[in-house]
C-alpha cells in the first residue's frame, strides 16, 4: 500500500485519529475552479468552499461531515443566459469498511446513498466535486424565461396546436357541436 497520497487533499486512514476529529477546509484557487467547471459543464464556477471534518464510527468505520458551498453559473435552458445559482448543502459520507458491493447487474438501491466502501484514502476533495455534481440544477431557467410553443405545418393548412393534440379535445369539441345543432 502506497503512502504517497493520490492527491494533494486525500488523507490516509490509517493517519487519522480514532479519539479526535480531523478537520478540513478546501478553497479552490482560480486554476482549480476553471478546471472543475469545465469538468461539470458549467459556464463558471464563482467560488466553492468545502468545510468539515472526518471521525471515527467505531473501530473501523468513519463519517466525513461537511458544509459545501459555492455559486455557479450556467446556460439558461430557454434563452441560453447566464444563470447564477446559489448552493448551499450539508454533506454526510459514511465510509465503510464492511462495505459490499451487489453482485445483481439490476438492483433497488438503498435509502441512504451517503455509504460508501473505504479504500486506504479519503479525499475530501472528491466528496466535494460529487456532492457538488449532485447539487447542480439540471434545467436552470433565467427569471421570466418562458419556452413558448412552437408550431409546424405545410403552407395553407391549419397548425395543430398542443391543445388539439390533448386526447379528449376532438371529444369536447365534438360535444360542443352537437349541443349546438340540437340547439341547447
Amino acid at each position: 500500500m502506497s503512502r504517497t497520497p493520490p492527491s494533494p487533499t486525500a488523507l490516509r486512514v490509517a493517519e487519522l485519529s480514532q479519539n479526535a476529529q480531523t478537520p478540513f477546509s478546501l478553497r479552490p484557487d482560480a486554476d482549480s475552479l476553471r478546471k472543475i467547471a469545465e469538468e461539470l459543464d458549467l459556464s463558471a464556477l464563482r467560488k466553492l468552499s468545502f468545510e468539515g471534518r472526518i471521525k471515527a464510527l467505531g473501530r473501523s468505520d468513519w463519517q466525513l461531515e461537511a458544509r459545501l458551498g459555492a455559486t455557479v453559473v450556467q446556460p439558461c435552458v430557454v434563452t441560453l443566459e447566464p444563470v447564477q445559482t446559489r448552493i448551499d448543502v450539508d454533506v454526510t459520507r459514511l465510509f465503510v469498511q464492511d462495505y459490499e458491493e451487489p453482485e445483481e447487474t439490476e438492483v433497488e438501491m438503498a435509502e441512504d446513498d451517503r455509504t460508501e466502501p473505504l479504500g486506504a484514502w479519503i479525499d475530501p476533495a472528491v466528496v466535494m466535486i460529487e456532492a457538488l455534481a449532485l447539487e447542480i440544477p439540471e434545467y436552470p431557467r433565467a427569471d421570466g424565461a418562458e419556452l413558448g410553443q412552437a408550431v409546424y405545418t405545410k403552407p395553407g393548412e391549419a397548425p395543430m396546436t398542443d391543445e388539439d393534440a390533448r386526447p379528449f379535445a376532438g371529444l369536447a369539441n365534438l360535444k360542443d357541436q352537437l349541443k349546438d345543432s340540437n340547439g341547447e
